[in-house]
């Protein structure tokens, strides 16, 4: 005798029933140990890497440049002579300005002569007011005309002075903007000759995002890496945060200047830099992860082995500026700590008071193994899928 199909579907279907109701959900709660760690936190930018001192050397005297002793990439010192103008027309006003002033001193030598003269007879009343009168006005003319020839042989002196050009600082030619035989003509604005700067000593420009320049402050560290060098690693320190703001295409930034000792002038000005800013640097401290801080403990009534709460959740907040609630396992118990914090870099959080190094913290409840409710397993159901025979009322 053949058996009953439909019997034999059902009799599946509860021994598969029997199997399922027999495993029990497994609910584990995930800890952590509160350890010494590092905390960090950086910005990052990018900018410019720029010299902190940059001179453009200029004349300001016309003429043709006679001779340059210094090129591309020559090291320079302080007080080097680097240029030379032609000389020629700048020392004939030198000796132009040296004859008219020592006209306008006989003529001056003269007049007070006579005015001294004069002053003792009019004072005997042996000359007329008109007489000395004249006098004394020839002798302060006279005066004052040496006194502009002594001016106008200082100027001439000090124009054939400028005709050699020295290195005002100790750093290297970056640029070269004339050639000998030029003509260079000194107007209201001098003309240049080099641009000298000093790569011992540079900086990076960077332009900090608005969200982030908060964060910045003077003192910070910094790390920048250049594509020229980009297996290096370069540190600065912040120096300068200016306030003015820079806004392009909606995008606020603003300026933050983080100095960068270059011993080895491998960094050069004009590099772009990709910075990184630490806002958030401890060493050693104690630290929990961030997940700690917001859990909370439930009741699983068919879980076993999970530790209870030791109070209610609501009752155990903290409710101070700066504390977060700690839940700790002590034993079978959940006990609630108030902690203080301190930094945090997104993950980590700093622990300032509260807890002791290598106590067991509750991080969260692992549910993977939990059943979903029914009315979602209905709801999630395919509808291609076999149903179960229906039972008759």
């Amino acid at each position: 005798m053949k058996p009953n199909p439909h019997i034999l579907l059902f009799t599946t279907l509860l021994a598969l029933s029997a199997v399922s109701c027999s495993k029990k959900p497994q609910i584990r709660l995930e800890t952590a140990k509160v350890e010494r760690a590092d905390i960090s936190e950086s910005v990052t930018a990018t900018g410019t890497v720029e010299s902190v001192t940059q001179v453009d050397v200029g004349t300001q005297v016309t003429g043709i440049v006679d001779k340059l002793y210094a090129d591309y990439n020559s090291v320079v010192t302080k007080g080097e002579l680097i240029a030379e103008i032609e000389k020629t027309l700048l020392e004939s006003e030198l000796r132009s300005a040296d004859a008219s002033m020592e006209s306008a001193r006989v003529t001056y030598e003269y007049n007070r002569t006579n005015y001294e003269r004069d002053r003792q007879l009019h004072d005997k009343q042996l000359i007329s007011d008109y007489e000395y009168q004249t006098s004394l006005k020839e002798y302060e003319v006279s005066k004052t005309a040496y006194e502009k020839a002594q001016a106008d042989r200082v100027r001439a002196a000090k124009n054939l002075n400028y005709a050699e050009i020295y290195s005002p600082i100790d750093g290297v030619v970056i640029s070269r903007e004339v050639e000998v035989g030029q003509t260079v003509v000194s107007s209201m604005n001098v003309q240049n000759l080099y641009v000298i700067a000093d790569l011992d000593n540079m900086q990076v420009v960077g332009n900090v995002d608005e969200a982030d320049i908060g964060q910045v402050k003077m003192g910070q560290t910094a790390t920048f890496t250049v594509d020229a060098y980009p297996d290096d690693k370069f540190e600065g320190k912040v120096t300068q945060v200016r306030l003015n703001p820079t806004t392009e295409s909606n995008v606020v930034t603003y300026e933050v200047i983080v100095a960068a000792p270059n011993p080895d002038h491998k960094l050069i000005p004009g590099l772009t830099a990709n910075l990184s800013i630490n806002v958030t640097e401890e060493k050693d401290v104690l630290a929990i992860p961030n997940r700690s801080l917001r859990f909370t403990p439930r009741e699983f009534p068919d879980a076993k082995g999970l530790p209870h709460p030791e109070s209610s959740p609501t009752a155990a907040q903290a409710t101070a500026p700066g504390q977060h609630t700690v839940w700790v396992v002590r034993g079978d118990t959940l006990v609630p700590v108030k902690v203080t914090v301190g930094e945090s870099n997104g993950n980590m959080t700093q622990i300032v008071s509260g807890l002791n190094e290598g106590e067991t913290i509750a991080l969260e409840y692992d549910t993977a193994g939990m059943s979903a409710p029914a009315s979602d397993q209905n709801t999630e159901q395919s509808p291609f899928a076999p149903q179960p025979p229906h039972r008759k009322k």
